[in-house]
């Protein structure tokens, strides 16, 4: 069974947001693993809604986001990410399907975004594909359990 991904990018820091979406897609591809969305959107803040939108789709068994929150001159970016994370969990957890952080930052340089984007959108895409196919063997194994399974 294909796995299908939907990608949410953030606009902001295009030359490494796209550079990383490159990079997802190509990486998608080599799993075997379908991208039937690419969601942009204005920046990494923006995501949540499209992630939901994504999330109640039939077609989509994970999310991965896509983005670079460089640090400025105050400390915006962390709030930013603080925000970010905390949604991306709260959706994953209320849609019961993987939301990964492909999202670099905060307190990261133009330089270390630009130097890692290939690396966190990789890591993205195989943590998405991974999450998905332990759900799918805890679901084969024990249907839906209402507590954790660990599978090795």
């Amino acid at each position: 069974m294909v796995i299908r991904l939907g990608m949410v990018v953030g606009e902001f820091n295009s030359e490494i947001t796209e550079r990383m979406l490159r990079q997802a897609l190509k990486r998608s591809a080599e799993l075997r693993a379908l991208t039937t969305y690419v969601c942009k959107v204005p920046g990494s803040y923006d995501m949540p809604l499209i992630i939901k939108a994504l999330l109640e789709k039939n077609d989509v068994d994970a999310v991965v986001t896509l983005g670079a929150i460089v640090k400025g001159e105050t400390k915006h970016d962390e709030v930013i990410a603080e925000s970010l994370v905390g949604r991306i969990t709260e959706l994953s957890l209320q849609f019961g399907k993987p939301v990964t952080l492909g999202v670099s930052g905060p307190a990261v340089s133009w330089d270390q975004a630009l130097a890692r984007a290939e690396e966190y959108a990789g890591r993205g895409v195989d943590a998405a594909v991974k999450m998905t196919l332990r759900h799918r063997k805890v679901r084969r194994r024990h249907g839906s359990p209402s507590y954790p399974v660990v599978i090795e």
